[in-house]
């Protein structure tokens, strides 16, 4: 009888502890969009050359440094499609 009250004590608290672990680095960069490094902006409406990052970023300071180290721009779009993405914005640096 006493194990399973210790049991259940102990299982309680590593489920109460791992959400505030997971949610540290399950901050999204872009929020309802889609992170992508872009090569060429066109007019803010359309990007080209766009590729998901190389790595996963955990903040917006190291989504910039990911893309520009690869000579690309990080942008946030809505509709990222073959290469190409639409209705995009600039990450600026939190």
């Amino acid at each position: 009888m006493q194990y399973s009250t210790i049991f259940t004590i102990a299982f309680a608290a590593m489920a109460a502890a791992a959400p505030a672990q997971l949610a540290e680095r399950q901050v999204p960069v872009c929020s309802g969009t889609t992170a992508q490094c872009c090569a060429t902006d066109v007019l803010n409406l359309a990007d080209l050359n766009c590729a998901t990052p190389p790595s996963t970023p955990t903040n917006t300071t190291e989504f910039i440094d990911i893309c520009s180290n690869i000579g690309q721009q990080a942008k946030c779009c809505l509709l990222p499609v073959l290469g190409q993405a639409l209705v995009c914005s600039d990450v600026t640096p939190a």
